[in-house]
């Protein structure tokens, strides 16, 4: 993000190829100006060349920097942020920041102002498909955007978990669990930073500058959502058996680490599901789910989710009935729920390849997090089906989502 000194003197300066200045008008709490479509095509414009940097609050022709009322800030970024991922497609993740700035009557105000990285997909918005010329956008001809799609498809054949994190640096590392994924435990400094770039947690960006990737930044630090707010696990359980705020009885938003992710998940459900005793010859205790199938499942989820689609995140609802799991991102290559169980496809190797080096919750008879045999669906299915007598079941969503319905034991 642009320092407040140097985003002053950006303003002073004018609109250009990465800075779009926009007046916000209100009528209570909703955005009269500038209109959402209009707003969006600019935004996908910045993100298709080479990102850039938004602040509301600012008049484009004078650059008098206006400011939005305290009051009315909160709905400004709401509908900010509602724009970014239900407007353009695929969704823009914005870093989005409130900022005090000399107004132009003197005295302080308040803008709104958000920074978008330059792309690796190619985005539409509501008018079509955009680039930045200048201070404007255009809208591409067919042969730019077909050399658009071409040269982005490109640099996304280094795998989406290997591209790198912006904002992030090697400083960023938590030593302790970076050195876990390495030969030796006692690598420290330099060398604990090369051995993470032969790791590919460490690359450099088009500039050359050293930034964390997203595996790195998703297993080598203590709070990935620092950088990456949408992956977690949205985890909430239910007294009964739909979706009601009323009968809501526990809900927690797991964060950290993928693997602590998976732990704290894991715990989630054994802290909140049924477990029944039967006394024949000795006490038998009957969970409501088999919790090896719900680590596996949890496992694919957070190894096998689209990184790339920001605002969406994991989420785990417990039923009486059933527990479902909501994972972002249609199924990788050419699978479908029918061939789940029979054939294996990794979206994200650098992440597979590292949680197989994590070790896995206790009491499940398993050392590490994950099996690259492809033993997971076989495992979700058979042990499910054994303990409820019911087929859990894969459903995708719109293409843009995964959901897994694991049947509860009567």
């Amino acid at each position: 993000m642009m320092e407040r000194d140097e985003l002053i003197r950006q303003i002073r300066l004018g609109e250009d190829s990465i800075l779009e200045l926009k007046r916000v008008l209100l009528a209570g709490s909703k955005v009269t100006s500038p209109k959402r479509n209009e707003f969006a095509d600019e935004l996908g414009a910045l993100a298709n060349g080479w990102g850039g940097t938004f602040v509301l609050g600012v008049e484009d022709k004078s650059r008098d920097v206006i400011g939005i009322p305290m009051n009315q800030l909160d709905a400004v970024e709401t509908w900010v942020r509602d724009i970014c991922n239900d407007s353009v497609v695929p969704p823009i993740d914005a870093l989005i920041r409130k900022v005090e700035l000399p107004g132009a009557g003197g005295g302080l105000v308040t803008v709104i102002c958000g920074e978008i990285d330059r792309s690796p997909f190619v985005h539409k918005s509501p008018g079509g498909y955009f680039r930045r010329i200048g201070s404007s956008k255009r809208e591409m001809a067919p042969e730019l955007l077909a050399r658009l799609f071409q040269e982005r498809s490109q640099s996304r054949v280094i795998r989406f978990d290997e591209t790198v994190v912006p904002r992030t640096t090697p400083d960023d590392l938590d030593g302790e669990l970076t050195v876990r994924f390495m030969l030796e435990d006692s690598l420290e400094g330099e060398i604990q930073r090369n051995a993470a770039r032969k790791l590919c947690l460490i690359a450099e960006d088009d500039d050359g500058v050293p930034r964390l990737t997203f595996a790195g930044v998703l297993l080598c630090t203590r709070q990935p959502q620092r950088w990456l707010p949408y992956a977690y696990v949205q985890a909430v359980s239910y007294a009964g058996e739909r979706t009601d705020v009323n009968y809501q009885t526990d809900a927690r938003d797991i964060g950290g680490p993928l693997d602590a992710q998976v732990a704290g998940a894991l715990h989630f459900v054994r802290k909140n599901m049924l477990v029944r005793a039967t006394k024949t010859t000795g006490r038998t205790d009957q969970p409501q789910f088999s919790e090896r199938a719900v680590l596996e499942a949890l496992v694919n989820a957070v190894a096998h989710r689209d990184y790339s689609m920001g605002g969406s995140r994991v989420r785990l609802h417990m039923f009486g009935d059933r527990l479902e799991l909501y994972v972002p991102g249609a199924l990788a290559n050419t699978l479908t729920p029918d061939t789940l169980h029979l054939r294996q496809a990794n979206r994200n190797e650098l992440i597979v390849s590292l949680l197989a080096r994590c070790p896995a919750p206790g009491g499940l008879g398993r050392v590490n997090l994950m099996d690259r045999r492809g033993d997971g669906v076989p495992i979700i299915l058979k042990d499910s089906l054994a303990l409820s007598g019911y087929q859990p079941e894969y459903t995708v969503i719109d293409e843009s989502e995964i959901q897994l319905v694991i049947w509860a034991a009567e």
